[in-house]
């Protein structure tokens, strides 16, 4: 498996992963919103290409992708909102989500970004350094639990940083 960064060439195989990834299957026919959010935030000011990665097999197919956009706390282009992640369902389990997890969060260390914000489930983000935002003194745009609403200080972080999170434009159209 080789991490590297989107390329053109890799829209619609990324596409393809998020409806795979994502896929209700009591609706087959349902294209889930992680596919057309993915969309969205290509064509949004937040879209940062150097933190859209995707994550190929050995002939070079596209297996994964996540990707951070610019998010703002307390107003202020200081953070990054992570996702979605998706794995294609035939690779899940093997290590590419951790993979790509680890890859996109040292990329926005290297970046110099202070925080990565996302929503997600409490018993698997925590092993890469996330913890309830709230703990760091950032509060979620809409009234999720805090178990739920999670936050990973990079390298750039200061105690400072505190106030009400905002995800890049299109999470807010979900």
């Amino acid at each position: 498996m080789l991490i590297r960064r989107e390329t053109a060439t890799d829209v619609d195989a990324v596409r393809a992963v998020h409806l795979a990834a994502f896929a209700d299957r009591e609706k087959p026919d349902a294209v889930p919103v992680e596919a057309g959010l993915v969309d969205a935030l290509r064509a949004d000011a937040g879209w940062l290409p150097a933190l859209s990665l995707v994550a190929t097999d050995d002939d070079g197919q596209v297996v994964g992708h996540v990707v951070c956009t610019r998010g703002r706390v307390a107003g202020e282009p200081v953070a990054l909102g992570l996702g979605p992640l998706g794995v294609l369902p035939a690779w899940q389990r093997r290590g590419v989500g951790t993979a790509l997890m680890h890859a996109v969060l040292g990329a926005a260390d290297a970046r110099h970004e202070a925080l990565v914000v996302l929503l997600g489930h409490p018993d698997y983000y925590p092993r890469f350094g996330f913890r309830p935002a709230v703990d760091l003194g950032v509060t979620p745009p809409q009234p999720w639990g805090p178990r739920y609403f999670m936050a990973r200080p990079l390298t750039a972080w200061t105690p400072s940083l505190r106030g009400e999170f905002a995800y890049a434009q299109p999470f807010a159209e979900l």
